[in-house]
């Protein structure tokens, strides 16, 4: 009766791992395999920014030279 019992916990153990493991597989297929598609047909358009403007570039002087003048605590 114990050797039974532990081997139906045995094969019930191989019966998940197995589902489990064939399920994932199909999942990272499924994954790879979408995003084949998305690349194919919407390629991405790399896009330089634009850079700051001069106002940005004082805002963002004015605002270092502010807290280096700051005593430090």
């Amino acid at each position: 009766m114990n050797g039974e019992l532990l081997e139906q916990g045995i094969e019930l153990m191989l019966a998940g791992m197995g589902t489990v493991f064939v399920f994932l597989t199909l999942l990272v297929f499924a994954t790879s395999g979408m995003s084949a598609l998305v690349r194919r047909f919407e390629p991405v358009q790399a896009t330089e920014p634009d850079g700051a403007t001069e106002e940005e570039v004082a805002a963002i002087t004015a605002a270092i030279a502010l807290h280096r003048s700051k005593p430090s605590e």
